[in-house]
């Protein structure tokens, strides 16, 4: 486990800060309620099956009686001999139309073990992700803090040696220099909160247009295999009665072959969401310790440390926001790695329409961050 690598320490974060983060960015990473939408929606629309099956069978029995036409007036006319299996398969494909629900859960099966076994591997490890990405919003927080206070304390300090606040008060006791100090601190740190303030906002808008592209990729890659999906569940008859004919003899081996490379989307995308996943908690787990170690004040160059990050203009280092980045453009590969375990040929150019399209979404978001 990537996570074994760094030594993070657990940060204690109240369940207020939790509910306030998690409605404000979405409650995990991926945003769960979203996911579960698609998973309900996905089963929702495949019991529309149905829809065509009528239609279908009428159109087989058309074709059957043509094929059977055809296969008759071959052997009257002695250009073939009498054969039985081929007079056999139209009869198998009007079975597969007639049990269209059950062969499509029986195709569908393979795929479904495949889901759910990635699924579970996702889940365990999305768990300790929206853990660890609490904990690290807390840690900026709570950074944020100590760089107002750090500046409100150097700024007095400032102002004791080069104005006449040095100068007039030299005389006065400590007492009224703390009295004073007490006063003034706040009004300092009030000001220096509205400048540290402006870069935690930024931070937070990066990461949040990062986590957006992310979300963004993951839902596309998931919309587009129930559209495909229920595309080929409802309008599948008909290829099934269409192969009857000689010269649509393949037409049913191409719709099995897609069928099978679409319910592998989901398969293959919660892989590569757990192997994301691994990535960005290293990122998280890098940032933590990073953090932890900003605010360990025991360190002798804790405040040089801080300076030179309040000097970046983020809150942030950054790691995390690229894995996002980069978790999303990875998930856009997903149809093309379908095509590596079942080939086929419309649904990879399909996808690649979207893919290019949700490509061009992405860079245009990336030049709006730039500019920002």
């Amino acid at each position: 486990m990537l996570g074994m690598l760094l030594q993070v320490q657990p940060v204690s974060v109240s369940d207020s800060f939790k509910d306030t983060f998690n409605f404000l960015q979405g409650n995990g990473v991926y945003e769960d309620g979203i996911m579960h939408f698609l998973q309900a929606m996905k089963a929702s629309i495949w019991g529309q099956y149905d829809t065509f099956i009528a239609d279908a069978q009428a159109l087989a029995a058309i074709f059957m009686i043509i094929f059977f036409s055809l296969k008759a007036y071959e052997m009257m006319s002695g250009d073939k001999q009498l054969e039985v299996m081929p007079l056999l398969r139209p009869f198998g494909l009007v079975m597969v139309i007639l049990w269209w629900g059950t062969f499509t859960k029986v195709v569908a099966f393979p795929t479904d073990i495949i889901e759910s076994k990635t699924n579970a591997l996702f889940n365990g490890s999305e768990t300790q992700l929206n853990d660890l990405r609490v904990q690290r919003a807390q840690l900026m927080v709570t950074v944020a803090d100590s760089l107002m206070s750090m500046q409100a304390q150097t700024e007095v300090a400032s102002n004791e040696a080069t104005t006449w606040y040095g100068k007039a008060w030299e005389s006065v006791t400590s007492a009224v220099k703390d009295g004073f100090a007490q006063i003034w601190n706040p009004i300092v740190e009030l000001r220096n909160r509205l400048q540290v303030g402006l870069q935690l906002l930024v931070t937070s808008l990066l990461e949040t247009c990062a986590i957006w592209i992310l979300r963004i990729c993951v839902y596309i890659i998931f919309f587009i295999q129930i559209i495909f999906s229920t595309i080929l569940i409802i309008l599948g008859p008909f290829s099934v009665a269409v192969s009857i004919m000689p010269a649509f003899r393949d037409s049913f081996a191409t719709w099995v072959a897609r069928f099978i490379s679409v319910n592998l989307y989901s398969g293959i995308a919660y892989l590569v969401l757990y192997i994301a996943t691994q990535f960005q908690q290293f990122a998280m787990e890098a940032e933590i310790t990073r953090f932890q170690q900003l605010l360990d004040t025991s360190a002798g160059n804790s405040m040089e440390k801080l300076g030179w990050f309040a000097s970046n203009g983020i809150l942030s280092f950054g790691m995390v926001i690229v894995t996002f980045l980069i978790g999303g453009l990875t998930m856009l590969t997903v149809p093309s790695i379908s095509t590596w375990i079942v080939s086929t040929s419309g649904i990879t150019s399909a996808a690649s329409t979207m893919g290019r399209g949700a490509s061009s979404l992405g860079a245009t978001v990336t030049r709006m961050i730039a500019k920002i």
